[in-house]
């Protein structure tokens, strides 16, 4: 049985047949998903979806390209209040994101420095409650690292669409930190991330789709879903040499034990 554990399942791209979603996803032998929020609304919305779905978690948080959606103190009280929710496995998705220009009113001096504000309080309240995180890193590595770091006797973090090296991870690792692969591992060319995968110990890493991004082989094109983290731990199998069944079992086992909540 597979574990998707980045879906997001509040897109609007699947408001119009979410439940066919569902059930393809649970025939395709996926047996539990969280699903990561990018605002206080659409952590709403997922809190409502997940109270009918009993193979559902939630993560809560901001998103740093959603982070122009609060200022102030009081949305920390809010996520707070988000995150007592019994359905609530970690906070997320939350980092750092230099890709994408700043928003209207920022310079982007004062764009990075918001972010940064916004994940180091978020990290503050995952550490609070006891909840592991859920990271998104993009062109901002070195500066991600250095705010999640000094946080590791305190949380663990996941680094969602991990595409770097071992070498980059391993720090990470060993302060008990995980990567996550998605379907980029499947392509043609996936880079770095192919060697990643063959190395990376056991019990490191996780398995995600980024549903409805980020489709694997062969639905590369297609919008994607969480029936199809198959496909990848096929081709995270084909790589390490290893059965399906040992990485499905594995992988779940690393994300029992990261997310909170499961049985």
């Amino acid at each position: 049985m597979f574990f998707d554990t980045h879906t997001h399942l509040g897109s609007r791209q699947f408001d119009g047949d979410l439940p066919a979603v569902l059930e393809r996803a649970r025939a395709a032998g996926v047996s539990r998903m969280v699903a990561p929020a990018t605002d206080l609304e659409n952590a709403r919305k997922l809190l409502a979806l997940a109270e009918n779905e009993p193979d559902v978690r939630v993560a809560v948080g901001i998103h740093p390209c959603d982070a122009d959606t609060v200022s102030g103190d009081s949305w920390i009280d809010e996520l707070r209040t988000l995150a007592r929710h019994p359905k609530v496995c970690a906070i997320g998705e939350i980092g750092l994101d230099y890709f994408h220009a700043p928003p209207e009113g920022f310079a982007l001096a004062d764009w990075k420095a918001h972010q940064a504000r916004v994940l180091t309080a978020q990290l503050e309240l995952a550490a609070e409650l006891k909840l592991n995180v859920i990271l998104h890193n993009r062109e901002s590595w070195e500066d991600l690292t250095a705010l999640v770091l000094p946080f590791s006797d305190r949380l663990r973090g996941v680094f969602h669409c991990f595409t770097g090296t071992l070498e980059q991870a391993q720090p990470l690792l060993e302060r008990g930190h995980l990567i996550s692969f998605t379907g980029i591992v499947s392509f043609k060319n996936p880079g770095f991330m192919a060697d990643t995968a063959r190395a990376v110990p056991a019990g490191k890493y996780m398995l995600e789709t980024d549903a409805p991004y980020l489709a694997p082989m062969p639905h590369r094109g297609k919008r994607c879903e969480p029936a199809y983290v198959a496909d990848t731990a096929r081709a995270i199998a084909t790589l390490r040499g290893e059965p399906v069944e040992a990485v499905a079992a594995d992988t779940t086992h690393t994300a029992l034990e990261f997310f909170r909540g499961w049985n």
